[in-house]
């Protein structure tokens, strides 16, 4: 089993992945700009190796993660 180093809140672009890994085609580019913080925050909570804490987290963090999300869904398009 191939070992996947911790991710953390300022770990953008991997977060993005995971979340494009767990939903997929499921939320095209508007949908992730419309997706509630509250949401996208017990979402990145849940990746498997994610470890940061609910209490680091901040708006800035959630918009960055929501822009790299959808750079990932677009890489994803072709």
């Amino acid at each position: 089993m191939s070992y996947e180093p911790p991710i953390h809140w300022n770990d953008y672009e991997d977060i993005a992945m995971a979340l494009y890994e767990k939903f997929g085609d499921d939320f095209t580019e508007s949908k992730i700009y419309r997706i509630r913080f509250t949401d996208l925050l017990e979402w990145v909570l849940s990746l498997p190796n994610f470890e940061g804490k609910r209490e680091e987290a901040n708006e800035g963090h959630l918009e960055q993660i929501q822009a790299a999300w959808v750079y990932e869904w677009r890489d994803n398009q072709d």
